[in-house]
C-alpha cells in the first residue's frame, strides 16, 4: 500500500506536532503504517519486579498469585513516519504510586484509555536506529539503546534476538514455536516514564488484530553478559522461561502519542 493510502486512512488522519530531536525533528504522534509483533507475557516475582520501578514513583501490579506482570515485545516497523526499525521492548505492569489499583487489574486494561490507570514502565527498550534512539530518550525519558535485532516471524514460528553492543553476540533471544491460539485484540496501551523529573502518561493507540496463543515451545534465553539489560532481565528470573501468553501478529498499527505530564 502506498503512503498516500496509509494518508487516506482515517486512523492516521490525526494533527502533528513538530518536536526537535537531536536526529531531527520528529512529528508527533509517530505514525506505525504497516507493522509485526510478537509479545510474550510472564508471571515474575512482585518484589523482583517493583526494584525494577519503584525509583520511578511507581507500583508493580499483583496478578495470578500475587505474582507482577513482564512484558517482552519484539517488533519490526516496515513503515512509520520516521522510517523503519526494529525494536525490542521489556515492561513491567504499573500503576502511578498512589492510584488504586482496580480489583481485576488485566481486565482494567481493556477499559478505554480514559479510564485505564494500569499501564506499563518499559525497562529496556533496544531499537537499531538512532533517529528512533533519539526520539525515545529525549521526547519520553525511554532508556534506549541501539543495536542489531533479529526478527522472523513465520505463522506461529518466531525467532528473535537482541545482540549485545559490547560483544556482538546474543544478549536475548525469543524463539519456538506457539501453542493452540484463538483470533484475538491488540490492546492500546498506557505507558508511565520519568523525564526531565517529572512523570509522562503516554497513549498508544493500537490497531489490528492479532492471535492469543498458549507458549507452546516458545522459551527465551538470557546471556551472562554484564550488560544491564541481561541484568535486569536475569534478575526477574526470565532466563529459559517460559512465558504464560503470547501475541502475534502481521498487521499492527499505532499511534504513539507524547506524554503527558501527571501532577
Amino acid at each position: 500500500m502506498s503512503k498516500t493510502a496509509w494518508q487516506n486512512d482515517l486512523f492516521f488522519q490525526y494533527p502533528r506536532t513538530p518536536i526537535p530531536t537531536s536526529e531531527g525533528t520528529v512529528g508527533m504522534p509517530i505514525l506505525y503504517y504497516d507493522n509485526s509483533v510478537m509479545m510474550a507475557l510472564f508471571r515474575v516475582d512482585y518484589d523482583k519486579a517493583q526494584a525494577l520501578v519503584g525509583d520511578q514513583g511507581l507500583q508493580a501490579v499483583r496478578v495470578f498469585g500475587g505474582k507482577a506482570l513482564a512484558a517482552i515485545a519484539f517488533y519490526q516497523y516496515r513503515e512509520t513516519s520516521i522510517a523503519d526499525y526494529n525494536e525490542v521492548g521489556v515492561a513491567i505492569a504499573v500503576v502511578p504510586n498512589g492510584t488504586q489499583v482496580p480489583m481485576f487489574p488485566l481486565l482494567s486494561m481493556l477499559n478505554n484509555l480514559d479510564k485505564a490507570p494500569v499501564g506499563f514502565c518499559v525497562v529496556d527498550l533496544p531499537v537499531t536506529t538512532d533517529a528512533a534512539c533519539a526520539a525515545g530518550r529525549e521526547i519520553w525519558g525511554y532508556p534506549k539503546f541501539v543495536t542489531p535485532i533479529g526478527f522472523s516471524l513465520q505463522g506461529g514460528r518466531f525467532d528473535g534476538a537482541v545482540t549485545d553492543p559490547d560483544t556482538g553476540k546474543d544478549l536475548v533471544r525469543l524463539s519456538g514455536k506457539a501453542g493452540l491460539g484463538m483470533p484475538g485484540p491488540l490492546l492500546d496501551l498506557v505507558l508511565y516514564s520519568r523525564h526531565n523529573g517529572q512523570m509522562l502518561r503516554t497513549l498508544v493507540n493500537t490497531r489490528g488484530g492479532a492471535q492469543a496463543c498458549l507458549p507452546g515451545s516458545m522459551r527465551i534465553q538470557v546471556s551472562d553478559s554484564k550488560h544491564p539489560m541481561a541484568q535486569r532481565l536475569n534478575a526477574l528470573g526470565l532466563s529459559n522461561a517460559k512465558p504464560a501468553l503470547l501475541f502475534h501478529s502481521h498487521a499492527l498499527q499505532l499511534r504513539l502519542n507524547a506524554g503527558a505530564v501527571l501532577p
